[in-house]
């Protein structure tokens, strides 16, 4: 039975050099065991990271150099022969691929057994693999010195055909190196909190696995890049669909399973399926490619024959059908234990590892949104790591100082507060005094976020947004203002999200329960200036989100004038989401054809 060990891996984006020194260290961890591993399994793109872009280019190699990269680090561990799969860049006959290598390293038998070019490159959602890649072209089974294994890469295992070529070409353990960026909040009906996606691999694994009768290896990504959270959760499922080892989430760690390959007959014997479907398939193939079948006689039922009386049915369309089930549960509610490790990890990775920053400082205004990001804050860096700035204007509400002196006290971060109202003043009584109370407030908002990139200069902090979701789908902020920050913990959540999560977080609640204001204007409240409650235009925002028409969301409870009013303010903003417009004049225009990660 060989012994087989994860590696949920968390690579520095971009250093190759660097991350494959970090491997060569896990073979001297594993050399030292008293048993050590015979295979040892890491995720796609393990040693650069995976959202590269237009960076593929630099850190693609070939499969060999790969090889002699990785016998090098294995020579100077020590280590006994060692099988590896590992995701990587390959750069393979002028062209680019990600791709999964299957090599042992040392003694007699070392080489590459096999490699395998990723079929399903996904486009959607934050993927764009297929602009900087060429696509594999089939799935092949390979024999080892344990058995016969095959490789896929992630996005393969979703689309349920590859694992079956894979099964029927006679493999007998499939392993799968994978980058997935977490998403999914919502409560899971199982005890274990962890992203959705991360429990649908899970049963997708174990699906596999059990229809197949085969071994299912997964091996996670860990960490952020740009951040999009690879939550690890790497997993082996047996051939009875049974997931036998399951890593953590956010963190680095070597899971190890015994992988026993006898218990393949005792599964496909009391569950032949793949005997089964090998029966059929030249039929199934046949039908695939249209050939001729013999038509099956119709006889129509009485009740639609000549003369026949039809009864009548009030038919209930589909669609309304789907939003009376979606209507009945909250589609914001949110697992808030979940999301808070989520974001304490996003801030750990984010501020520390990718840039390098011990110290962040926040704006706290008093409210909900930064009270939330400063308690995060505090529990990702430590409060001693945390500066609170507060920066009222001459008519600020006293509340409003008073509320974030108290999340300082209950957090025991440092804090400062720095009158703006004399820069406000010099520039507005000068040369504006005319200026409406739209105007000012603009100002108010930039001056703010001058002081606060000011003291992150001075005491190399970075600054965090505080910012929620609808109030950037609404476009409810000054631009390159309340959105300057280069990190953001709570940018995706919705308002009604930063309550709740401001509750779990155990943020005073005279703070939660006040109305949300801006506080730039006297009386100020954000509702007022909405022309519509938070929790509502939430709501009408989640389903515009996901695709459905106005008519379609005023079903679920809403007027026409409260959808047509979150849908204007949608539609009307996009401007404000994105970095200024440039005319393109070159093959090589910035965000256009020359593409890299902000954090590459």
């Amino acid at each position: 039975m060989p012994r087989l060990v994860i590696a949920q891996f968390k690579p520095g984006k971009g250093r190759y050099a660097e991350n494959l020194a970090r491997l060569g260290g896990i073979f001297t961890q594993l050399a030292s065991r008293w048993e050590p591993p015979d295979l040892l399994v890491l995720p796609e793109a393990a040693l650069t990271g995976y959202l590269l872009e237009g960076g593929v280019r630099d850190l693609a190699v070939t499969a060999g150099t790969l090889f002699e990269d990785l016998s090098a680090q294995h020579k100077r561990s020590a280590a006994p022969p060692l099988d590896i799969a590992i995701g990587f860049y390959e750069r393979w006959r002028d062209r680019l691929y990600n791709s999964a290598l299957y090599a042992t390293l040392g003694g007699p038998s070392a080489g590459v057994t096999h490699v395998h070019r990723k079929v399903f490159l996904p486009t959607y959602g934050v993927f764009d693999e297929e602009r900087f890649l060429e696509a594999g072209l089939g799935v092949q089974a390979f024999d080892t010195r344990f058995g016969r294994f095959a490789l896929l890469i992630c996005e393969d295992a979703w689309h349920s055909l590859t694992p079956t070529v894979a099964a029927l070409r006679g493999a007998q353990l499939i392993l799968i190196p994978s980058a997935s960026p977490a998403r999914g909040t919502q409560p899971l009906d199982e005890t274990l909190a962890r992203p959705g996606n991360v429990a649908r691999w899970e049963r997708t694994a174990c699906e596999v696995a059990e229809e197949h009768g085969v071994w299912v290896v997964v091996a996670h990504l860990v960490g952020f890049e740009g951040g999009k959270g690879f939550a690890g959760g790497s997993l082996v499922a047996t051939p009875r669909g049974e997931l036998v080892a399951r890593g953590p989430l956010w963190e680095e760690a070597l899971i190890e399973v015994r992988i026993d390959l006898g218990e393949i007959a005792r599964a496909r014997a009391d569950q032949p399926l793949l005997a089964d479907l090998e029966t059929r398939l030249p039929h199934l193939l046949k039908a695939l490619e249209g050939a001729e079948q013999k038509p099956v006689p119709y006889d129509p039922p009485a009740s639609s024959r000549v003369g026949a009386r039809k009864p009548v049915k009030t038919a209930v369309p589909v669609a309304a059908t789907e939003r009376a089930n979606v209507a009945a549960a909250d589609p914001l509610a949110m697992d808030c234990a979940l999301v808070e490790r989520w974001l304490v990890e996003f801030l750990k990775d984010e501020v520390s590892r990718r840039r390098w920053f011990k110290r962040v400082v926040v704006g706290i205004s008093g409210g909900v949104d930064s009270a939330v990001t400063a308690f995060l804050a505090a529990k990702a860096l430590g409060p001693e790591n945390v500066l609170g700035l507060m920066l009222p204007y001459r008519t600020s509400s006293p509340e409003s100082l008073a509320h974030a002196t108290l999340v300082a006290e209950a957090l025991g971060i440092g804090s400062r507060t720095i009158d703006i109202s004399a820069a406000v003043d010099g520039y507005l009584h000068g040369a504006e005094p005319d200026a409406d109370p739209s105007r000012r407030g603009n100002v108010m908002a930039r001056a703010r976020m001058i002081v606060l990139f000011d003291q992150s200069a001075k005491l190399q902090a970075l600054p965090l947004g505080t910012g929620n979701k609808t109030e950037r789908l609404l476009g409810y902020f000054t631009w390159h203002a309340d959105d300057s920050p280069p990190i953001n913990p709570i940018g995706d959540l919705y308002k009604s999200q930063v309550w709740a999560l401001a509750q779990h977080l155990g943020v005073p609640g005279a703070i939660v329960r006040k109305p949300a204001t801006a506080d730039l204007i006297k009386g100020q409240t954000d509702e007022g200036d909405l022309g519509i409650a938070y929790p509502k235009a939430d709501q009408i925002l989640y389903w515009l989100l996901h695709g459905f028409r106005r008519e379609e969301i005023e079903t679920l409870g809403f007027s026409a004038a409260e959808v047509a009013l979150v849908e204007r303010r949608l539609e009307s903003t996009h401007w404000k989401r994105k970095l200024p417009t440039v005319a393109m004049l070159s093959q090589t225009a910035i965000g256009e054809y020359y593409l890299r990660p902000v954090d590459y």
